[in-house]
């Protein structure tokens, strides 16, 4: 199977800045942003973190070790990148626990692990994943290709692009692996074959082959300019409250999304997922061709599938200087990637 990870720019008619990530730790900073607040009572502790150099999974994993439990007594949100400083909550299920022995159990934890607890507090539920609203990231590009003034320059000339027209809502490459090997590994187990991995890492290389599909479907729509239009027979999603509606009358619709009131939706591929229809459904049913797999595959391995977001909007977009590195800072929501609009900044997918 030939792999495309190539992917088209939004503001492909703006130079980039070049330059790198994540010098250090520090350089790429992502807080949590939770979906609610702990109540102060219950069963389960919540522990906000700051790490670096370790991932959700490995702190997951070392906090079940300290308090002697599964790790599927321990809950988080998302998944946080290793080569990041981020700040994180997560829960660990300690049945009766007193507000008094908090500080005790915060001790343990720091006697045991090299990361920063911010706070920590009692809640009736676990933390599960999508418990959270998005990431705030404040990121550092160093080692630009201009001098300062001129790297600021850029940059708020894409930043003005990306405020008004939003990013597709790309997958990272860090979902596909060393050139793109999870994709590889997810098309195989879709076409039957027994990789003999556990269940977690199939479903992963599953949805890693789902998110390679989708992003060449916004590759497609984007490089024949149907990103900027809502389509008959879209899947559109409310920006307000979530809701997905099938567009009927294109023209209508077109005004709520130029308002950024609405999105198209793009397809995660799967038997049970809101097909589009007309012009919409025919870009899904390219994909599909194109990639030589049906619905029916997807159906054989219970594989469901969902809609995603397929414009983000980024309205509270950044830029700045700190000395003579670039600063960019911004929100998205769960399940967005910030390399990609890291990429449309420094035009080098690094």
């Amino acid at each position: 199977m030939e792999i495309n990870l190539d992917l088209p720019y939004m503001t492909k008619d703006l130079p980039g800045v070049g330059g790198r990530l994540r010098l250090t730790p520090g350089h790429f900073i992502v807080e949590e942003i939770p979906l609610y607040e702990p109540n102060g009572e219950g069963a389960h502790l919540y522990i906000n973190i700051t790490k670096e150099g370790l991932t959700t999974k490995e702190i997951q994993e070392k906090l079940a070790v300290i308090f002697n439990c599964p790790n599927s007594d321990i809950g988080y949100a998302g998944l946080k990148d290793k080569h990041a400083r981020t700040t994180q909550t997560f829960s660990v299920l300690l049945g009766n626990v007193d507000n008094d022995s908090i500080n005790d159990t915060v001790k343990q934890i720091k006697g045991h692990l090299p990361v920063t607890i911010n706070w920590a507090k009692l809640h009736r539920n676990k933390l599960k994943p999508g418990h959270l609203l998005g990431n705030r990231f404040t990121i550092k590009v160093t080692n630009t290709n201009l001098n300062a003034t001129k790297s600021l320059e850029y940059a708020q000339e894409i930043a003005e692009h990306l405020k008004k027209n939003g990013v597709p809502n790309f997958f990272g490459p860090q979902r596909f692996g060393f050139d793109g090997e999870n994709i590889q590994k997810g098309v195989k187990i879709i076409q039957g074959k027994n990789l003999g991995v556990d269940p977690w890492l199939r479903r992963f290389l599953i949805s890693s082959y789902q998110g390679y599909l989708c992003n060449r479907y916004l590759a497609n729509r984007l490089e024949s300019d149907n990103y900027y239009l809502i389509l008959m027979g879209d899947i559109a999603k409310k920006y307000s409250t979530g809701g997905l509606f099938q567009v009927e009358d294109p023209q209508k619709e077109q005004l709520r999304y130029e308002n950024h009131e609405i999105s198209f939706t793009s397809p995660i591929f799967g038997s049970k997922m809101w097909d589009a229809t007309g012009p919409a459904g025919k870009l899904e049913e390219e994909i599909l061709n194109e990639a030589g797999i049906t619905l029916q595959q997807f159906d054989y391995l219970k594989i469901k599938g969902t809609r995603r977001l397929g414009r983000l909007l980024i309205p509270d977009l950044n830029v700045s200087l700190e000395n003579q590195d670039l600063l960019v800072e911004f929100f998205l929501p769960k399940g967005a990637f910030a390399t990609i609009v890291l990429r449309e900044f420094m035009k080098n997918d690094e």
